[in-house]
């Protein structure tokens, strides 16, 4: 459950869909869970075409980092990549 202040004297609370989807277990994939999951659902990973390569998850995981403000440490970004590129993609 969600509760929002839209104004000082308006509130609003709502009640979310559980989460149905997960990411596939693999190598590091607790990683993928802890940072990933944190800002959206698994659902924004597994509907991505699979088999691409890993400069394509690479660029996901920056554009979470750096557009989006993922709280990504740095030396977390390289294993995460591997992991999705692992479990997701192609691994050239």
């Amino acid at each position: 459950m969600i509760t929002v202040a839209f104004a000082a004297t308006a509130v609003a609370t709502l009640n979310l869909p559980q989460e149905t989807s997960r990411y596939i277990d693999g190598k590091n994939s607790h990683l993928v869970q802890a940072y990933c999951l944190s800002c959206h659902s698994a659902d924004y990973v597994t509907t991505q075409p699979r088999g691409q390569p890993r400069a394509f998850w690479e660029a996901v995981v920056q554009k979470m980092k750096k557009a989006y403000g993922a709280e990504i440490p740095d030396k977390e970004i390289r294993t995460i990549v591997d992991s999705l590129t692992e479990t997701y993609g192609r691994k050239n």
